[in-house]
């Protein structure tokens, strides 16, 4: 389309933002400031070419301006490399969208930007003396969660049309449990709720939810967003029920932390979205330029960028790339030969034929395959499959009713003897279908590849969400990986990849295979992937390139990251690959070369029905169940596809028999026959099973008389640490004679003389004083080993055991409410710690007169832990861990000094357990001039602790012992928890063991072996 001619002759300032998936441009008027022309585009990897693009159309639409009188500012994560080309000035895009707020917007006090893969959050605090406003700006640093990608991605495995999510209002009664720490978790709890059969609006709620309490929480680092606050970036400029989100949230916010906004301005005046939100960026680097001098950015012409894209970037990366997927066309013939998918042909019958079959389902995580086998023989009569619409039933009722459409369309009689499934689905298929097998994923992929290929060594299976690797011996799964918490490395993956760079996932492999190098991406978390990605494009490799790459990189994360072997020859030599990734022959090209080059002689075979593998292994397990047993428990192919069902997730639905009230999805089926059945979905514990009270109590009555027959010591540990259980030896008076050294200097160095004197005592006025202190302590981080020693510290000093006081058990309700401070980014155990300062201070101090007031918060900074063994190499805490105390101040005080707000003095001295003479010395130099104590009074109160802390470690190995002993008398297994202090909280460790206990498991903890 041609561009629209502007007159214009004088000066122009253009601004180009480069960012991770898009290149956007505007023409401003150098004196006014005004935007003359501006444009917004996915570049799909190709950074420099869009810029060159849009300076070529620029130079359409301004015919009347010379090069010369063209200024040039560039910005984003993809400008620097791009702008020497062309003569621009580069600015860094915080700076830059700062300066266009403050040019546009001098009133606003906040802004919120999401970009491609950035967050920005600025807060502009005014100065009371100078009257000032000072910029402070956060930005994701390590991560893109939360970000456009993220969302692109979650859109993806919802399966929303993009003119549908735009439309999406923000609706925050029906939320769900999403991860937006980590985008792969994130995705992770989409497919879970997709495939529990939650609405695509409650999930996409959900997950802005998860987005906006992200941000609010950790990106602001602990400072309080002022009003008006700017809602930037792409997602927040066409994602309505995002912009809604913040406008509830933030609120909340200032509500909880007391700020006081303009209550009686509507919301959206407060929280507003500008017109050219998107080119906020772009437009503030040309206002940031313009106060350079006249010869900075000055515009030099296309050549120089011309030359860089055909030529200059292919030299100058072929120094550091690595190889590509092929060096010559004959290479990539003799793979396909090999490795080629073979083409299938369904089964022909003759009219009037009856045919017998089992169906076996594999409802995976993106997509569901079905196949048909012969009842008799068991040969592969047909295929389907489909990507998932959202909902397993669904997907269900489809593909059976087209397996039964292609027998029909032959005349032929279908008589369906058995149905299995397997995958996500199968839970929902057994309750609302009657399955006849219900087959673990891992179970039915060993069957369907020993099937095929006879005894096999290795299996790989890398699907649309999972990877699965099993290691097989005489025919037996010996044992397995699979990738539990991150998706890097699998078929979505490349997907996603794809996508943003306008490639048709069925295209991936011709596009891959034209590189003539690849860039060595790093191997493991895909979001680190897609940082690496962003890099490769700044440093301006194509999409054919990227593609390659990654590409490459998946089997090292399939081998590397997930399996962890560092020797591939000793697992065997035949190996077996499929899943549906393995149609991607530039991913099938990769893995292949991968294995050969570190196994001599490997052999690798591709499953001939790669996608369907987990299929098959349904089918033949159903197959053989229904002959063994004489008999189908399915509903009947007809019932199953006239099956019509209901799903309901509301306040009637949540579980109420625990705090954590589990929103919990009903799904009821009713078969035209009228059978029904219902299927619960999104419990975290047995009790979300049921629905009456008196199934949950009967359900309740059984798990605890098994949990009391199996006991758990992590669970009795984390009770007793807490508990007054040592009485501390009385303090000595004044009159008694105690043995002591006295230290003096001499002429041959210091000299120890072993004296004796009186125990030294505090006033009779400060011993009552601390009668009546109340001291607060957190229950995080190492306090979950030391807790007997503060505790007993305390009540030796004379502090009263009531007034010894720990904060709750973490839980959802404390997280959410008090977890709002930003402060600590990477790790949530140090991160919850501010859930509980908030605990202390607003439910365990009373403000009123006569009330229960804590005089201080004890957190202290331990630095070094009791190992319990010895010759260790060093017993130092985690610095985040030793560190937190601090953090956890700074949250507290940095724009309200809560602490002092409610009157309580909040101590974190340092504490080293590994050095007895110093940690009372660190003790006495916190606490001393606080209790009005002597140095005799610490010192004997340290060891007074000491005793205490030993006589919980005693009792724990005395019971520790009785169970080791009872297991091996009865050749039976205990499990031992392996894990940091801070596992024994039972939010922290989710009810985990609780579950080993009901089968029967006795549990013991690190600190319990004796």
């Amino acid at each position: 389309m041609a561009e629209e001619i502007n007159p214009r002759k004088q000066p122009i300032a253009i601004g180009v933002d480069v960012g991770s998936t898009t290149v956007k441009a505007v023409v401003v008027d150098p004196v006014t400031k005004k935007i003359l022309w501006s444009d917004y585009l996915r570049h799909q990897t190709k950074q420099a070419e869009f810029v060159l693009s849009f300076l070529e159309r620029i130079a359409e639409a301004f015919p009347n301006v010379v090069q010369k009188d063209a200024r040039l500012f560039i910005t984003g994560s993809g400008g620097a490399p791009i702008g020497p080309h062309i003569g621009a000035k580069f600015v860094q895009e915080v700076n830059a969208v700062t300066l266009a707020v403050e040019t546009l917007h001098p009133d606003v006090g906040s802004v919120c930007e999401l970009g491609g893969q950035d967050a920005k959050i600025i807060i502009f605090k005014k100065n009371e003396e100078t009257g000032q406003k000072t910029a402070i700006t956060s930005m994701n640093d390590k991560c893109a969660s939360g970000t456009g990608a993220t969302i692109d991605k979650c859109v993806m495995k919802v399966g929303l049309p993009n003119e549908e999510v735009v439309k999406i209002e923000f609706d925050d009664r029906k939320l769900h449990h999403v991860a937006a720490k980590c985008g792969v978790f994130a995705e992770t709890d989409i497919v879970n709720l997709v495939k529990s059969g939650i609405p695509s609006l409650e999930i996409m709620n959900s997950l802005a939810d998860a987005i906006v309490m992200q941000n609010l929480s950790v990106l602001t680092r602990g400072n309080t967003l002022r009003h008006k606050v700017l809602l930037l970036g792409g997602p927040n400029t066409y994602l309505p029920f995002l912009r809604d989100c913040w406008r509830k949230r933030i609120p909340e916010t200032w509500n909880d932390r007391g700020y006081d906004y303009p209550k009686d301005v509507p919301i959206d005046e407060l929280i507003i979205v500008p017109e050219n939100a998107q080119y906020y960026a772009a437009y503030g680097a040309v206002v940031y330029g313009l106060y350079e001098e006249a010869n900075v950015g000055v515009y030099t012409g296309m050549d120089g960028l011309r030359e860089f894209i055909n030529h200059g970037r292919a030299s100058r990366l072929g120094e550091s790339a690595g190889p590509p997927l092929i060096k010559e066309m004959s290479e990539l013939e003799e793979f396909k030969q090999h490795y080629t998918i073979p083409r299938f042909d369904a089964q022909k019958y003759a009219p009037k034929t009856k045919v017998r079959v089992v169906i076996g389902m594999d409802g995976g995580s993106t997509s569901s395959k079905a196949v048909m086998i012969d009842y008799e023989s068991g040969e592969l009569l047909k295929k389907e499959y489909q990507l998932s619409k959202g909902n397993p039933i669904a997907d269900t009722k489809e593909i059976l009713a087209r397996l039964k459409q292609w027998v029909t369309d032959q005349d032929a009689e279908l008589e369906v003897m058995g149905f299995g499934a397997t995958g996500y689905a199968a839970d929902v298929l057994q309750e609302s279908v009657k399955s006849d097998a219900n087959i673990v994923e891992t179970v039915a992929h060993m069957m369907s590849a020993t099937h095929y290929f006879g005894d096999v060594d290795v299996i790989c299976d890398i699907g649309g969400q999972d990877i699965k690797v099993l290691f097989m011996q005489n025919g037996d799964i010996k044992n397995f990986r699979l990738s539990n918490q991150c998706s890097a490395g699998n078929g979505m993956l490349l997907q996603a990849m794809a996508d943003q760079f306008g490639v048709p996932v069925t295209e991936y492999a011709d596009v891959a295979f034209n590189a003539k190098l690849s860039p060595k991406f790093s191997y493991g978390c895909a979001v680190f992937l897609d940082s690496d990605r962003v890099n490769f494009q700044k440093e301006g490799y194509s999409k054919e390139e990227l593609l390659a790459g990654l590409a490459q990189v998946l089997p090292k994360n399939v081998w590397q990251y997930v399996v962890q072997i560092p020797r591939m020859a000793e697992l065997g030599k035949k190996f077996v690959l499929q899943g549906g990734t393995q149609h991607n022959l530039a991913a099938l090209k990769a893995q292949v070369d991968y294995i050969k080059a570190r196994v001599p002689g490997a052999e690798v075979y591709v499953h001939p029905h790669t996608g369907e593998a987990g299929a098959i292994g349904a089918a033949m397990e159903t197959r053989r169940v229904v002959m063994r047993r004489g008999y189908s428990t399915f509903i009947g192919i007809d019932n199953a596809i006239n099956l019509t069902y209901t799903s309901k997730n509301d306040e009637e639905t949540r579980c109420h028999f625990c705090p954590n009230l589990c929103a919990r999805t009903f799904i009821d089926t009713l078969t035209p026959d009228g059978g029904t059945s219902r299927y619960i979905s999104g419990f975290s514990c047995e009790k979300g099973t049921v629905e009456s009270e008196e199934a949950m109590l009967a359900l309740t009555k059984t798990r605890k008389q098994l949990m009391k027959k199996f006991p758990n010591l992590v669970d009795y540990e984390s009770k007793q640490v807490y508990r007054h259980f040592y009485d501390a030896e009385p303090m000595p008076e004044a009159t008694q004679i105690i043995d002591d050294v006295k230290v003096s200097k001499g002429l041959l160095g210091i000299k120890k003389t072993a004296i004796q004197r009186p125990f030294q005592r505090s006033s009779a006025e400060a011993q009552e004083k601390r009668r009546r202190i109340r001291v607060g302590i957190p229950k995080v981080l190492n306090i979950w080993t030391l807790a007997p020693f503060l505790r007993t510290y305390l009540e030796a000093l004379g502090i009263q055991k009531q007034n010894v006081v720990f904060s709750d058990y973490t839980s959802e309700e404390m997280w959410l409410e008090g977890g709002k401070y930003g402060s600590i980014d990477p790790c949530y155990p140090s991160k919850v710690a501010q859930a509980h300062i908030h605990n202390l201070l607003f439910h365990h101090h009373e403000e009123e007169e006569g009330g229960k007031k804590l005089k201080y918060i004890f957190f202290p900074c331990i630095t070094h832990v009791p190992a319990g063994l010895n010759k260790v190499m060093d017993t130092a805490s985690c610095p985040i861990v030793a560190g937190a105390p601090e953090v956890m101040k700074a949250a507290f005080t940095k724009e309200t000094d809560f602490f002092a707000q409610r009157g309580i003095k909040y101590l974190d001295p340092a504490m080293t357990f590994t050095e007895p003479s110093l940690l009372k010395s660190q003790l006495f130099g916190s606490f001393g001039p606080e209790l009005d104590i002597t140095e005799d009074e610490n010192d004997f109160a340290v060891d007074q602790a000491w005793k205490a802390l030993a006589k919980v470690d005693e009792d724990l190995q005395a019971k520790g012992k009785a169970i080791l002993e009872q297991v091996e008398e009865e050749n039976r297994v205990a499990v031992l928890l392996l894990a940091r202090p801070y596992h024994s909280d039972p939010c922290l460790i989710h009810g985990v063991l609780e579950e080993f206990q009901v089968l029967g498991y006795p549990i013991i903890s690190m600190r319990s072996i004796p």
